[in-house]
């Protein structure tokens, strides 16, 4: 379920539809669902096609990963690749710095919401910085505050 989750989350990042994904694939966009909401699991080959297709390493899957019987660890996952991309840098998503991530899981899943991406679509394309900066004070001034972190 966690590479489904992951699978869409760069889909939708990249503005591509299951369809098109699917025909990058040669698959449906009913196996694409699948995938997405963890029904068939995805294969070795099909996660090699994923990646090249989604253009992200195969590592991107399974960042933030929790370790298997856990919920959510604030660690860095444990490394299962036996050290063979220990250089490779892992694709940083937005919510993400390193493999740390710095949102909390119920937070990084409002990434992946629809109304979320073309929110940030719609925001990037106002022309005027001075515009876009009192859109953000405008949204912020709406919300209810938070409490500072310690």
């Amino acid at each position: 379920m966690h590479v489904g989750r992951r699978i869409r989350l760069r889909r939708t990042l990249l503005g591509m539809s299951q369809e098109k994904l699917g025909e990058a694939l040669g698959i449906t966009f009913q196996q694409v669902q699948k995938y997405e909401r963890g029904a068939n699991r995805v294969g070795a080959s099909r996660l090699y096609d994923l990646a090249s297709a989604l253009d992200v390493p195969i590592s991107f899957f399974f960042d933030d990963m929790p370790a298997s019987g856990q919920t959510s660890d604030p660690q860095p996952p444990p490394t299962f690749h036996g050290g063979l991309s220990q250089n490779r840098k892992p694709f940083e998503s937005p919510f993400q710095t390193g493999t740390a991530s710095v949102f909390s899981d119920q937070e990084a899943s409002l990434f992946s919401r629809k109304e979320t991406i073309e929110l940030i679509r719609a925001y990037y394309r106002i022309p005027d910085a001075v515009v876009r900066k009192r859109v953000l004070e405008l949204v912020r001034s709406m919300a209810p505050a938070t409490e500072p972190t310690s």
